[in-house]
This record gives structure tokens, sequence and C-alpha cells, in this order.
């Protein structure tokens, strides 16, 4: 069995998404603690930077943020929708 390929618009995605919503990453990951996710800076920049992939959770969580499906992050042929 293979290692799992990563999605390689994500780290843009996130960042877009933080841009869009004008938060700095400190305050993204404290946008996202209050969906659930106990994230520091760091995490957010990692992230963005396409250093680690984050796990499905926080993915959910910037979705349910933003009120839009999460395969639109995960999936490389579908784009954020207009505005992001």
């Amino acid at each position: 069995m293979g290692k799992a390929e990563k999605p390689e618009k994500l780290a843009e995605k996130l960042r877009r998404i933080r841009f869009k919503l004008g938060l700095s990453q400190t305050e993204m990951a404290e946008a996202l603690e209050r969906h659930g996710m106990k994230l520091y800076r760091s995490y957010i920049s990692f992230y963005e930077n396409d250093i680690r992939v984050p796990p499905f959770l926080v993915v959910l969580a910037y979705a349910k943020l933003v009120k839009i499906p999460s395969d639109v992050l995960i999936d490389d042929k579908r784009d954020l929708p207009k505005g992001f």
C-alpha cells in the first residue's frame, strides 16, 4: 500500500482563506479554536507554507469557518468560491 498523495493546492487555499478574512496567523489560530481546534500560530505557518499537511479535522474547521464544503479544500480540481 503506497503513501497517500497530498493535495498540491491545499496550502495556497488555506493562505487565501486567511488573507480574505484579513487575519494574522495568530488570529487565524484563534478563529479555528472557536471551531474546536487548538492550534498555535506556527501550525498555521506550517500548513500555509506546505511544510505539514493539516489533519482532516483542521481542514474541516477551515471549511466550517468560511462555510464551504471541505472537499473544495482537498480536491485540487476544485477552486475556492469567487472572492477568495
